[in-house]
């Protein structure tokens, strides 16, 4: 088989064809190699491979031909060197922080990320004196001005979980770059499908494949993208000591879904303008909060360096957490769960589920209210989403 060259093909092509060599076998969807280790032909050759001296599969924990697959797909769809997959999306926060951080070292995060990174870098990297500071997202002054001569790295999400916040991120690279400090962004909810930081001079990509990678809510994963010295050797040496490794199976499973990516995203993203819409107009709900609304701050910049608006919003009502609890409590067929990025509508209170752990006087910064709501938007017809969502809603007084 003539090998894939991704620069030769469409994204969408990409998504599809690229990272995988058949068998010998000859199969036409991948396969999967759920065993620990490999046999080598001799001594000789499995010393080599151990040394690095040649390359080939070692063991499981860091060499795994379906998990590399996996790897090589995403690399190439983001447009990257090098990929490191692992069990989880906090997996590849962490494996991306202890690979490239140490002692004394700074970053600067915005401070509209998921709570757990939140926790992970207080309650965990805090204890071997790694510092952090947090900053508005689309702030960039803000960026600049907390930076110090030790700043390691820049770490976002953008846009933002739950509040749908963006940054420029050519230009937070532009600053970055200029200071020495890498640039990480956590794309989680756009994918490659709809944004491409590295293209927008990001040095790192962060995902969870749990999320819309997947697109059924299967199973878990993670992935680390940028290039060959600092994910190839750093990231990649962290995952090879430490083992926060992908399964085979589960690696599968994302090449499966990376296949209708592309589709998906754009069903996500017309579903959730039309509910965002019809919310907007809704008497009981107070604000919307989703980058495709013209009314959103940053309705531009998400127009130019995304090709599609993603498919998670967040919206208010008056009355608090008995009010929002309420409306959900009121749902059917939404399904009450903090995951996002799967077929079916996901719906949750950010302050009480993937907030909650996170200091009150951050949630109110962040401007995760007791009365917000977040919506992940599946691909059921969106009238029988705003069927369910009215259910509660028109209850409210």
């Amino acid at each position: 088989m003539q090998e894939f060259d991704p620069s030769e093909y469409a994204p969408e092509t990409v998504a599809i064809r690229a990272g995988y060599r058949r068998t010998a076998e000859n199969e036409h969807s991948e396969a999967i190699f759920p065993t620990s280790s490999f046999v080598f032909a001799n001594a000789a050759e499995a010393a080599a491979r151990f040394g690095g001296e040649v390359p080939g599969n070692i063991y499981s924990r860091f060499t795994n031909p379906t998990v590399r697959a996996f790897e090589q797909r995403l690399a190439a769809m983001e447009g990257g060197a090098a990929c490191v997959a692992t069990a989880s999306g906090m997996a590849a926060i962490l494996a991306t922080m202890m690979g490239l951080l140490r002692s004394g070292d700074h970053v600067v995060c915005s401070r509209s990320v998921f709570g757990t990174t939140t926790v992970l870098l207080n309650n965990y990297l805090g204890r071997f004196g790694v510092e952090v500071s947090y900053v508005r997202l689309s702030d960039l002054s803000a960026w600049e001005a907390a930076t110090r001569p030790n700043t390691r790295l820049y770490f976002c999400e953008t846009p933002s979980n739950p509040m749908g916040e963006l940054v420029d991120i050519r230009a937070l690279a532009g600053i970055a770059h200029g200071r020495d400090v890498l640039l990480a962004v956590d794309n989680c909810f756009c994918t490659p499908a709809l944004q491409r930081p590295l293209a927008l001079g990001a040095d790192l990509v962060i995902h969870s494949a749990t999320k819309f990678l997947d697109g059924q809510g299967r199973c878990l994963g993670g992935a680390v993208v940028g290039d060959a010295e600092h994910v190839g050797k750093e990231v990649y040496g962290f995952l090879r000591s430490a083992g926060p490794t992908l399964s085979p199976f589960n690696a599968w499973i994302f090449l499966k879904g990376l296949e209708t990516l592309h589709l998906r995203m754009r069903a996500h993203s017309a579903n959730a303008l039309a509910l965002a819409r019809w919310l907007r107009d809704h008497p009981k709900v107070i604000a919307v909060h989703y980058p495709g609304l013209e009314a959103h701050p940053q309705h531009v910049l998400a127009g130019t360096q995304q090709t599609g608006y993603g498919g998670v919003l967040s919206f208010e009502v008056a009355g608090g957490r008995e009010a929002a609890w309420s409306v959900i409590d009121a749902t059917r067929m939404l399904s009450i769960t903090a995951n996002l990025g799967d077929a079916k509508s996901t719906i949750t209170h950010p302050a009480t589920t993937t907030h909650g752990r996170v200091a009150p006087e951050q949630r109110e910064a962040q401007g995760i209210t007791e009365g917000l709501i977040r919506i992940a938007v599946g691909l059921e017809a969106v009238g029988d989403v705003q069927g369910d969502l009215a259910r509660g809603l028109d209850r409210l007084t």
